[in-house]
């Protein structure tokens, strides 16, 4: 980080002088080109997302996270009338265009418009969802939405530290490691290290480039499949 001098001649940040608090997130809809994003809603989300998770054979997608698997609907439909009602973390329904229909949550949290610093979290894609341009899109469009509609400067992603496949998903989708907080949490009766991550505002703009060129029509073959991958065509120049 660049730094400056004050009067006693001591190093200090760089002076904000316009900086203002930024907006909180709203309940808004983001649209993309393979999915879209609503604020979660029990009555218009909830029985196609207790159907889209349970298409897994295990209870494994929820072993990091702070809640499920569900025992019964009536036990989903409590957990879901939570986030439904949650202001931070703001929980918002991945909606898959082709079908219509709710395939996972993901949400803004511990927002703190005085330091412009926002974390995604909660994100509980199901096996409709996972590993899909939806997927990829979900995340590109929440980034968007903090940096460029709201004005964050800070957008961070937390993770178990022995949740490989987060911290794996945290590097493709363009965030920065920085390093791990031991013992910082006691959850499902365990302790949790946390891996810290981040993309700032400075580096936003080589992110969204990445995926730009990624959710593109023309980087997939008529199978489906990638033709180029996103690490790769964030750092073409």
């Amino acid at each position: 980080m660049s730094h400056t001098t004050n009067e006693y001649g001591q190093p200090v940040g760089q002076p904000l002088t316009d900086w203002q608090p930024r907006p909180l997130p709203q309940r808004e809809t983001l649209e993309g080109r393979y999915c879209r994003l609503e604020p979660l809603s029990v009555a218009q989300h909830g029985d196609a997302l207790r159907a889209a998770y349970e298409q897994a054979q295990d209870g494994r997608d929820w072993t990091y996270l702070f809640a499920g698997p569900f025992a019964d609907e009536a036990e989903w439909l409590r957990y879901a009338q939570q986030m439904e009602s949650s202001r931070d973390p703001l929980h918002f329904a991945v909606i898959d265009l082709e079908s219509g229909r709710a395939v996972g949550t993901l949400a803004l949290m511990r927002i703190a418009p005085e330091h412009g610093v926002i974390e995604v979290g909660h994100v509980a894609f199901s096996p409709l969802l996972k590993r899909t341009r939806q997927a990829t899109e979900a995340h590109f469009l929440l980034m968007r939405y903090a940096f460029e509609q709201l004005g964050y400067r800070r957008y961070e992603w937390k993770c178990d530290s022995l949740n490989a496949p987060s911290r794996r998903a945290a590097a493709r989708l363009g965030f920065q490691y920085e390093g791990a907080f031991r013992q910082a949490i006691v959850y499902r009766g365990r302790t949790r290290d946390t891996h810290w991550f981040s993309i700032i505002d400075s580096e936003w703009p080589q992110v969204k480039q990445g995926f730009t060129r990624w959710l593109a029509a023309d980087n997939f073959g008529a199978d489906g499949q990638q033709r180029e991958t996103l690490e790769a065509l964030r750092q073409r120049p």
